[in-house]
């Protein structure tokens, strides 16, 4: 048997937390999230199943007052939808049942980990793909990847990018360029970027100061001509190269594959375990034979049914 209760004070959240979620991922960190929580400030609602031995369950909620709808903490919004990604319920099948029972209104959970498919088989849907490049499936090696191609399209690929390569000047972790990387996407995407939104903006800024001071951050960019043609921002945590945003200069057509297989070339020479590029409607993640990753959707929201727009804007790696 188990009781559940409801904690809103932040801090006693910010102990369940760190006391529940294992840090596999850089999405589990506390401090990660609390970047968000910091300038979006929605109000926490944590579910909490304990029994005599301790917690049973954490049902980790955030009340977001634009779509009158739960979403996982800290409920950071872009198109009116989360943002973070690879979120656990932790808990058996009996007691998440019973922790979306006591939420006091509607929730829209999004991008859940992939074991929460069994728990819920008859609600739990595909939300969105993400897609990660293993650079162990190819023995650390970019020309054995490349082997995945036929002749034809791998010397394609390799021709255009030949061009932007040659006169290309990399620069590596200047944090002065995360001004570049959000002015290059708000030129691209205007109100649809999420660097348009200050909330978002502030959280970027501060996961980026966040990510240093860690010793995790890397931004890249690339400098074409003496203009900035693309930037990217992300980390490394535990072995995994994460792309959390960018942007690209569509000034120089094809510095999206330039900047991408750039990442995937460092994976190979660093021996990262995976380059993860998030989820995101990317034509160019299928082409490139990326590995495929469902994370999942529990709602019972009416914004959950609402369709999709523009998610080609969602994610790391650069539409071409």
């Amino acid at each position: 048997m188990y009781d559940s209760r409801i904690v809103t004070d932040l801090d006693e959240c910010q102990e369940i937390w760190k006391r529940t979620i294992p840090e596999e991922t850089i999405w589990d960190i506390w401090e990660f999230r609390a970047c968000f929580q910091g300038h979006f400030q929605r109000p926490p609602y944590f579910i909490v199943g304990e029994h005599a031995q301790g917690l049973a369950g954490l049902l980790p909620l955030s009340w977001i007052e634009e779509t009158q709808c739960y979403g996982y903490f800290p409920g950071e919004t872009w198109q009116g939808k989360t943002w973070l990604e690879q979120n656990r319920v932790p808990g058996g099948n009996g007691i998440l049942c019973d922790m979306l029972n006591r939420c006091s209104g509607p929730y829209y959970l999004r991008y859940l980990l992939p074991s929460l498919e069994s728990v819920f088989q008859n609600q739990c849907v595909v939300d969105e793909v993400g897609y990660m490049f293993r650079p162990p499936d190819y023995d650390y090696d970019i020309e054995n990847y490349f082997q995945q191609f036929s002749k034809k399209s791998a010397k394609n690929i390799k021709r255009e990018i030949a061009s932007l390569q040659a006169g290309a000047f990399y620069r590596n972790d200047d944090m002065s360029d995360f001004e570049h990387m959000v002015q290059l996407n708000v030129n691209n995407f205007g109100e649809r970027s999420y660097f348009y939104d200050l909330r978002f903006l502030e959280s970027f800024r501060a996961l980026m100061h966040y990510l240093n001071e860690k010793g995790w951050l890397r931004i890249t960019t690339i400098i074409i001509n003496g203009d900035i043609a693309a930037v990217d921002i992300g980390c490394v945590y535990r072995g995994d190269y994460t792309l959390l945003g960018g942007g690209t200069n569509r000034d120089y057509r094809g510095v999206a594959k330039l900047i991408n297989l750039y990442h995937m070339e460092r994976g190979c020479r660093e021996r990262f375990n995976l380059i993860d590029f998030l989820c995101g409607d990317f034509s160019w993640k299928q082409k490139f034979h990326l590995t495929p990753r469902p994370l999942y959707m529990l709602s019972n929201c009416p914004v959950a049914t609402q369709a999709s727009e523009d998610l080609e804007l969602r994610g790391a790696g650069h539409a071409e």
